[in-house]
């Protein structure tokens, strides 16, 4: 399709460390050793060919939660190393992992699932998945505070189980616990590059930023996960910008894997990006009948309760993972930087009013389409962004919607308009005017001034 595929901002740090004379020496070690090389989860085969194993794989999980104590038990096909810390504020139990095949419904640690009639056990609800690139990460949410008994595997007859034991705590001992994770993780955190934005002009360049991945799901209901259906929205929208020629497309994943909130903002300021769209869909347990898309801007206060709902729950991505600290650029307060910021935002409001009305053409939008609020993945100073909630899972004809290739045909065709003529109105191109077009306010001033 044309993707351009990201180096994560990390990545390229810890690969930079490495002197080039050591990587000649690792390789020629390495290379010495591959006729038989093994590794604590199976052997290794020439570039992970024919002769490597299988990942492993969880096929099943069981809880025992108690008050006191808790034990939550994967069957794997294969032993595994596990490390594991405590975080606060919520208390969380974050289990770290080489890369799992998770061969379970993710639904089934969801919040109160397993607690008890009139007994709180130690975990409230736990979740799982794809954390990076060769790396898995269970992250158990807790009801108090409480210690790791152990967190290892053990074998069970050709496979193994991976056990994770926990005990109540004293609040003390818990946080005393959580600082030494956090300072770990301050301490062994690369220092973060500085944007590098390409010098030679070109194509606008698009990020398309698929909401949630890998441990964090983001909403499920009745069997539907949000992670999934965005992605595939993305996708969809991905190859028709790119089959028009007009831009270069970037996706923040091209996988499900797990991508911090301040990562996805660098990936759009290194990238240089025109233009920044996150895709999400929504869900409201007791209101089904609310449906729907709604198009997203920043800003310092939400327009109404349900905007700030909306982004105090996005904003919970880190947490959701297990992210130690706040993994988001820093704002860099001066004159220059807020006039960037505000000529920033009246763009964001173009593109979304656009969006909105081409949208319109095609489907559904929710009875206040256009709102605001401090979304994280939104703050990017320097390239025009939004976020598009494409309709809600707890809505039956949404949800239908969502998981319909003719729905999501349809409608990525109309975001894709839209954003042809967001450039169009920008590059002062007023051609044969599309639904919406004649709509959308035609300098950032102007919309700056309607807002």
């Amino acid at each position: 399709m044309g993707l351009i595929r990201r180096e994560t901002s990390v990545a390229r740090k810890r690969r930079a460390r490495v002197p080039a004379w050591l990587k000649l020496g690792l390789t020629a070690f390495l290379l010495c050793l591959s006729g038989f090389a093994t590794r604590a989860d199976g052997p290794l085969g020439p570039h992970g060919g024919p002769g490597a194993n299988p990942p492993v794989a969880a096929g099943s999980v069981d809880l025992e939660n108690g008050p006191e104590k808790a034990r939550l038990t994967f069957a794997l096909t294969r032993p595994v190393k596990a490390g594991s810390f405590v975080l606060t504020a919520p208390d969380r139990l974050v289990v770290d992992l080489p890369q799992i095949d998770f061969r379970i419904n993710p639904q089934i640690g969801c919040e109160r699932k397993h607690r008890r009639p009139g007994q709180a056990g130690l975990i409230s609800s736990f979740r799982f998945g794809l954390f990076a690139p060769g790396k898995s990460r269970i992250v158990i949410d807790l009801a108090g505070p409480a210690r790791v008994v152990r967190a290892e595997s053990e074998p069970a007859g050709t496979a193994a189980h991976l056990v994770i034991e926990l005990a109540k705590t004293d609040r003390a001992a818990f946080q005393a616990a959580a600082q030494r994770s956090t300072l770990e993780a301050e301490m062994n955190a690369p220092e973060q590059p500085s944007p590098a934005k390409p010098t030679a002009p070109g194509l606008p360049l698009i990020v398309i930023d698929p909401g949630h991945g890998g441990i964090d799901s983001g909403a499920i209901v009745k069997g539907l996960v949000e992670k999934n259906i965005v992605f595939e929205f993305a996708k969809a929208l991905a190859a028709k910008l790119t089959a028009s020629g007009r831009y270069k497309i970037v996706m923040t994943r091209d996988s499900d894997v797990f991508l911090p909130l301040g990562e996805r903002v660098r990936i759009a300021q290194d990238s240089g990006a025109a233009l920044f769209v996150s895709v999400h869909a929504d869900t409201i347990s007791d209101a089904a009948q609310v449906s729907g898309a709604t198009v997203y801007t920043l800003s310092d206060h939400a327009t109404d309760a349900e905007a700030a709902r909306i982004a105090e729950d996005e904003n919970r991505a880190d947490a959701t993972a297990g992210v130690v600290g706040n993994d988001e650029p820093g704002d860099v307060s001066d004159i220059l930087a807020d006039l960037t910021r505000q000529e920033t935002r009246a763009y964001s409001h173009v593109f979304a009013r656009t969006l909105v009305n081409y949208w319109r053409v095609a489907a559904r939008l929710n009875k206040n389409p256009e709102r605001a609020a401090g979304f994280r993945v939104l703050k990017a100073p320097d390239v025009p962004s939004v976020l598009i909630e494409l309709g809600y899972l707890s809505n039956p004809q949404d949800a239908a919607n969502l998981v319909s290739a003719a729905w999501r045909e349809s409608t990525a065709s109309r975001v894709a308009s839209a954003i042809n003529a967001y450039f169009d109105v920008k590059r002062g191109n007023f051609g044969a005017a599309e639904p919406g077009q004649s709509d959308a306010a035609s300098v950032p001033e102007r919309a700056a001034e309607n807002k």
